[in-house]
């Protein structure tokens, strides 16, 4: 398959399609905005990839499985599903279909370790033609039904070489280019990469190096949520469609409705780390807030206000830095480096990147914390809490004693904590071991 060429866009110019990406990036309710710029995509690249290693070293081990459900794919996988609503779906390709017996890798041992050298290749590759290779070989083994959608989790992998894939999105680049890319077939995945490769070029000015800003550009393409420029020589059409690039005509009320719900979710977390930090801070401890946090606005002022500027030397050499600084708060010894409680808010995000977080933090200083690692989410998700902990991939944090901490016994119990309590006695007593 041919890449788009400067014929390719012959009915729409380049000034048109960049007043469509000025109106995309604009928009509140697209990906640019819900997705792209949305601060735990970043934080949960990590926790993504932790997750890949998993199941490569029980393919590596032959614990995998011949299910996919309770299975360390099936988390990974959860995780790229709760990367909002471009991802929504990734787990169908996964899932086993009896009748059709797909995808073939639970039935066949073969099939299953050939999956399992294609992520660990992968995973340790750091150039393209290393990427574009392992997917060649993947693709040489045949495994039945296992096709483009695990580009999904290599995105995680290789943000700059590997755009997501799924209906919406080759729907959008087809529409947009006039290519007729079908689904299924890897060979006609890497030819829309290299597509998707020179549109990312043309318009890198209003995109990203990170293929995720065009994919989901793309994605909101095919989902139908804008209308593509008409043809470049048709003055009045062309007049229309700029005014109507000003309203959002896809489900308004809808989208208006999932952005609150968004904004009110995002104030609902650093609502609780703001109380963690002040219950940390009134107990006497050193107080750190995610590095990406520190600015957002709370009670009248930034949630990192009072709180480290910076990780003591011990953590910041400790190998798991970049991991450790996007927990959501930690408390430290008011003398000393030593870490001595570590919260993860899981208000609506993955608990698994959090727990993964956990772990990171476990192994990079292992004489730090002792029963002190708290998940702090709605009463209600505790259920989902344990569902996940309780899978085979979490075996490794069993003994960390990751505690369960709700909102209702943090908000109810913390101003009297931090007028009588000390140490972490209170909070551990509001809490629920999580084994």
């Amino acid at each position: 398959m041919p890449l788009p060429s400067e014929s390719s866009f012959e009915h729409h110019s380049t000034e048109v399609i960049r007043n469509l990406l000025d109106r995309w990036r604009a928009d509140a309710g697209g990906t640019y905005q819900s997705w792209f710029l949305w601060e735990e995509r970043i934080k949960n690249f990590r926790s993504i990839r932790r997750g890949i290693e998993a199941v490569v070293a029980e393919i590596e081990a032959g614990r995998f499985g011949n299910t996919y459900k309770g299975s360390s794919l099936e988390t990974v996988i959860g995780s790229i599903v709760e990367q909002r609503q471009i991802f929504k779906g990734a787990d169908h390709a996964f899932l086993w279909k009896p009748k059709l017996r797909i995808p073939d890798i639970y039935e066949s041992p073969e099939n299953q370790r050939a999956f399992g050298r294609f992520l660990d290749t992968c995973h340790g590759c750091q150039h393209e033609h290393q990427v574009i290779t392992a997917i060649r070989t993947l693709d040489a083994h045949k495994v039945k039904g296992l096709g483009p959608a695990a580009a999904n989790p290599l995105y995680f992998l290789h943000p700059t070489l590997v755009p997501p894939f799924n209906t919406a999105i080759v729907k959008g680049y087809n529409l947009l280019t006039g290519a007729n890319v079908k689904l299924g077939r890897w060979e006609e995945y890497l030819a829309m990469r290299q597509g998707v490769l020179a549109l990312n070029i043309r318009f890198r000015d209003l995109l990203s190096n990170d293929l995720g800003a065009i994919a989901g550009f793309l994605f909101d393409l095919g989902m139908g949520r804008y209308e593509l420029p008409p043809p470049a020589d048709d003055a009045a059409a062309l007049a229309r469609w700029r005014q109507d690039l000003e309203t959002i005509r896809s489900d308004g009320a809808r989208q208006a409705k999932l952005q609150a719900e968004a904004r009110e979710a995002d104030l609902t977390h650093t609502d609780v780390q703001g109380w963690l930090r002040d219950l940390g801070k009134a107990l006497g401890f050193r107080v750190w807030i995610a590095s990406n946090d520190r600015g957002r606005a709370y009670n009248g002022g930034r949630l990192g206000d009072g709180c480290l500027d910076q990780l003591p030397p011990s953590i910041t050499a400790c190998g798991a830095e970049e991991t450790i600084k996007l927990i959501d708060v930690l408390w430290l010894e008011s003398a000393g480096e030593r870490v001595s409680a570590a919260f993860e808010v899981e208000h609506s995000t993955s608990i698994y990147s959090g727990i993964v977080r956990m772990l990171d933090l476990a192994l990079g200083l292992p004489d730090h914390l002792a029963g002190a690692y708290f998940l702090v989410a709605p009463d209600d998700r505790e259920g989902s809490v344990r569902a996940q902990f309780a899978r085979p991939a979490f075996s490794r944090v069993k003994e960390l004693d990751l505690r369960f901490l709700p909102y209702t016994e943090l908000d109810q119990h913390r101003s009297q904590m931090a007028r009588f309590g000390t140490g972490l006695k209170a909070v551990q007593a509001i809490s629920k071991s999580l084994r």
